[in-house]
């Protein structure tokens, strides 16, 4: 039934490097199926402005997507001199659902910065992005605590991010291109390990759905993000 042959449950196939770039903290190269993001944290000793001498930290991010990271090519969003208004809505939504994980008095008054390159976009940029920006945040945290940085994990809970949709009629995970643009309704389910909910982003592009489709979604997404996690422990181990 779906255009890929997986099962109704089944996500696309996902792997991490991790790595991936010498130069940051943290780096990872996370593909889901044919979208591909590389994920690479910086640490800075500065803060924003709005929380200097709070003791404070926080955890912000930027996403980009190549070119040719779609089927025909985009200017660059510098070349256009301004970022795009969904670059800076997903942007903003990667940096708060990481921060969602983090505590911010055990970071200390330190940024770390998140950056998620697309550079294959196939469907589910965004929660990619999430993901894999959660394996670059523990592998730069990681090299704080080993420094003596700091003395305890800011990172309470893991964070990951899956899509689900209604597609043909049916409760689909993960979906890819193909699926999302015919999907009657999108979903991006934002959760923790314990499967604290973080935030959804829902809409019905084609048709209204129920309150049971809605749980059908959310069990789903529940099995999605406990998958995703159980990579990104064993990508940091």
């Amino acid at each position: 039934m779906r255009p890929s042959g997986r099962k109704l449950d089944e996500m696309r196939a996902v792997s991490v490097e991790t790595g991936f770039t010498k130069h940051a903290e943290g780096s990872a190269m996370i593909k889901m199926g044919d979208t591909h993001v590389l994920c690479t944290a910086t640490i800075e000793d500065r803060v924003p402005p709005f929380i200097k001498g709070s003791g404070l930290g926080w955890v912000t991010a930027e996403y980009g997507m190549l070119p040719r990271a779609t089927n025909t090519r985009m200017r660059r969003e510098s070349a256009m001199g301004k970022q795009g208004g969904r670059t800076v809505e997903i942007q903003r939504l990667i940096g708060r659902a990481l921060r969602a994980g983090v505590d911010r008095s055990a970071l200390g008054e330190r940024q770390i910065t998140i950056d998620c390159d697309v550079l294959q976009a196939d469907g589910g940029t965004r929660c990619a992005s999430i993901t894999g920006g959660w394996i670059a945040l523990k592998l730069a945290v990681n090299k704080l605590m080993k420094a003596g940085d700091v003395t305890s994990d800011p990172l309470v809970d893991p964070v990951a991010a899956i899509s689900c949709g209604i597609y043909a009629g049916q409760p689909v995970l993960d979906l890819d291109y193909p699926e999302d643009s015919e999907a009657g309704v999108d979903g991006n389910f934002i959760m923790t390990s314990t499967g604290r909910l973080i935030e959804i982003q829902m809409s019905a592009e084609g048709s209204t759905y129920s309150r049971e489709q809605m749980n059908q979604l959310m069990d789903l997404a529940e099995k999605g993000v406990t998958e995703l996690v159980n990579i990104q422990k064993e990508a940091t181990a």
